[in-house]
């Protein structure tokens, strides 16, 4: 008998970690999300249960029970480029809230993903809070920080912590049952994943815009990609995209430039999801590119979370004749 162990996904966004644990071999039985613009992306390319609201405001009794329980919950309390604030921000006290749904679901899994400051927030006491809320509840907690470009061989910069924690009372006699996966190398370069044609011309610029002659001037290979920083432009000489953020291609702040045969331009949507690992049958709707920019500047990369996943997967195929047996 095969069992597809059920998932749910708390923030989901516009489904980073629900294809990571699809293409895994889990079942997406349900996700939440909050922003609007987000949930247009998600339908585009879901056909399961998406519940469009506040976490704060939903209500835990009516949402099925799960085996896994995922959360990219607000970074942002947790992010060097936020307040820092951690749980005295009221986006902290989305992690208490998570902790509603494992009280009432109690899943097998929980897994979390967030800014890799998340493990030096306030001296160290945030993760502690975290991991003491969770083994309260007789699970098992295990954490890692783990960057794009090792998993998965996509060529991006981007480090996230994740947090897996397994039911005590599930998974028998061992208090660490889980692995993190092994490092991959890169084989891939930011060429492979730009397009080799001229984009729509919407994302170039040209003579008239007031910092061509920055880019000009600053601008020198074709095989790398520059950050345009408020003031400066900045090239990042690793041959990997510098990390993706959400106000990438907004208020001048962060964008991700390259050069090309055809002019200097931004990064298109498409190419920013395959930064992260999206495939190329995801579907993009027709909303504007400064939300699309923000959907992939917040999203996970997919080949990382599909990494964890399996790893996860593999520790419960080992419980399945237990659980057939109960």
């Amino acid at each position: 008998m095969i069992k597809k162990f059920s998932v749910g996904s708390l923030y989901a966004g516009i489904g980073g970690i629900c294809l990571g644990f699809k293409n895994s071999g889990f079942e997406l039985l349900w996700a939440n999300e909050y922003d609007k613009n987000a949930c247009i992306t998600y339908r585009n390319n879901f056909n399961h249960s998406l519940i469009e609201g506040d976490i704060l405001n939903l209500d835990i009794d009516l949402i099925p029970k799960v085996d896994i329980l995922t959360a990219g919950f607000p970074c942002q309390p947790f992010s060097v480029a936020g307040y820092r604030k951690g749980f005295d921000d009221a986006r902290g006290n989305h992690f208490f809230k998570i902790l509603d749904f494992v009280d009432f679901m109690r899943p097998k899994v929980v897994f979390l993903e967030n800014v890799k400051n998340l493990v030096s927030h306030d001296k160290g006491n945030t993760i502690k809070i975290i991991q003491k809320s969770l083994l309260d509840r007789d699970y098992t907690f295990q954490y890692k920080v783990l960057n794009t470009k090792d998993y998965g061989n996509i060529p991006h910069n981007r480090e996230r912590i994740f947090m897996i924690a397994f039911d005590k009372n599930f998974i028998k006699n061992s208090d660490e049952p889980f692995e993190f996966p092994e490092k991959e190398k890169l084989s891939k370069n930011v060429e492979d994943v730009l397009e080799n044609k001229q984009v729509d011309e919407q994302f170039y610029y040209n003579e008239n815009r007031y910092m061509f002659k920055m880019l000009q001037d600053e601008m020198k290979n074709e095989n790398t990609i520059y950050q345009f920083r408020r003031q400066y432009i900045r090239e990042n000489k690793s041959n990997v995209c510098p990390t993706l953020t959400a106000n990438m291609g907004t208020g001048g702040h962060n964008v991700p430039l390259i050069k090309t045969v055809f002019g200097f331009r931004k990064l298109t949507p498409r190419e920013c999801l395959r930064f992260q690992g999206f495939p190329e049958t995801y579907t993009i709707p027709s909303i504007s590119n400064s939300h699309l920019y923000k959907q992939a500047g917040n999203s996970v990369s997919v080949p990382v979370i599909e990494a964890v996943a399996k790893k996860i997967k593999k520790i419960l195929d080992m419980q399945l004749p237990q659980i057939l047996k109960d």
